[in-house]
């Protein structure tokens, strides 16, 4: 029998019992899509969670209070416990290093702005001039922070948008004096910039003078140092430099932890990048469970074939042309399942992105590669047993039913 003719005869066999190759289909298909669509969420949110940190700006060097052993948050720094605070002057001994282009102090909190009859909860980030450009931040309008001096508690603010609409709503925001907390602040500028920073969403935050907030927080303390060096090569001799200055400010005592974006991100995609090969892994488990679904069909259809199959050798068809035909007929159905697969993998993943658009949930090359290959490989293998069966029967035997 010629190579088109045993795949004619295959093709004809999965129309001529349609259910059993529905169910079949289905099994496989919905085992690829399962790979496509959780890898897909793992590399959707190692991109987004490496964004994220990409996001933070360029060559960036992080200084926490608290001395972490492993390059994270310690005990101590989580329950606000440590040696000592990080304060303005320990920033401002880091501007020392020839490689620091920009050093933003920053403070965290949240208080209750108010305007006229209308108020809410926001978060407070207190900073300098510089924290715009080293975080790569727009203005729609206005000013931002004024270069004073850090020890200046300045009344200026910078909204967010979603606080202009909210606050202010048709009235012009740029001029007005808002109250945070108990004092009281003029609207000097509107970011532009949208999306989450620091764990906190852009549109919805106040800006002021890193004096201004500690003032208003009631603390001398920062909650990070963020520092941009004039290139990657050079973060490393800040990270030294970093570590080395405050542990001689702080009477010899090394209660900092200092970090690089790099470092984070690499963490980071690691991690989530293991999850993914996880995922995928879990799910392609399903595609060996469809192979040997493939083979007790195959098994009972074989059975119920055995007449057809004593004919075919009755006139003149070798065991191995048996072997090739119903081999023949597992790759189609693998094929076909994996296509079909496909079709729903990628619509559920295009979905997916258009629900979330921050989640980019693209299926990986090798999750597709992979699953593509598995799928064949394990419907070619499970589907040997059924055809060396049938390649086996005799044909007086076959004829009869037996």
């Amino acid at each position: 029998m010629l190579t088109p003719d045993i795949m004619l005869y295959g093709w004809k066999s999965l129309k001529g019992y349609r259910t059993r190759t529905i169910l079949m289909l289905m099994a496989m298909s919905i085992s690829v899509a399962s790979v496509l669509l959780l890898t897909a969420l793992g590399e959707g949110a190692r991109r987004y969670v490496t964004g994220e940190f990409a996001s933070l700006g360029t060559n960036m060097v992080i200084v926490m209070p608290g001395k972490s052993e492993t390059a994270g948050m310690g005990l101590s720094t989580m329950m606000g416990v440590t040696p000592r605070d990080l304060t303005l002057d320990d920033a401002r001994a880091l501007t020392r290093h020839s490689a620091v282009t920009r050093i933003a102090p920053l403070n965290i909190g949240a208080v209750e702005v108010s305007w006229k009859n209308r108020k809410r909860e926001v978060t407070i980030l207190g900073s300098t001039s510089e924290i715009l450009k080293l975080r790569h931040w727009e203005l729609a309008s206005g000013q931002f922070l004024p270069k004073a001096d850090w020890d200046r508690a300045t009344p200026v603010c910078v909204i967010g948008k979603k606080i202009r609409d909210e606050i202010f709503g048709a009235h012009a925001a740029l001029g007005q004096w808002i109250r945070l907390g108990e004092n009281r602040y003029r609207v000097i500028g509107i970011l532009a910039s949208e999306g989450r920073s620091l764990d906190v969403d852009v549109e919805e935050i106040v800006i002021i003078p890193v004096a201004s907030a500690q003032s208003l927080l009631n603390t001398p303390s920062l909650f990070r140092i963020l520092i941009e060096t004039k290139s990657r090569e050079s973060m490393l001799s800040v990270v030294d430099f970093s570590i080395q200055t405050i542990k001689q400010r702080h009477h010899d005592e090394e209660d900092v932890t200092v970090i690089t974006q790099d470092a984070v991100i690499q963490t980071f995609d690691n991690i989530l990048t293991a999850l993914t090969y996880a995922v995928g892994g879990i799910a392609a488990i399903s595609l060996a469970v469809s192979g040997i679904l493939i083979m007790n069909v195959m098994l009972v259809a074989v059975s119920q074939r055995t007449a057809e199959i004593g004919l075919l050798k009755a006139l003149g068809a070798s065991s191995k042309n048996i072997l090739r035909l119903i081999l023949t007929e597992a790759i189609l159905l693998s094929l076909l399942g994996t296509f079909v697969g496909f079709i729903f993998g990628l619509t559920g993943c295009w979905a997916i992105r258009l629900a979330l658009p921050a989640l980019q949930a693209y299926p990986p090359l090798w999750a597709m590669l992979a699953s593509f290959i598995v799928a064949i490989s394990t419907g070619l293998l499970f589907s040997l047993l059924p055809a060396r069966k049938a390649s086996r029967l005799d044909p007086v035997f076959a004829l009869q039913g037996h």
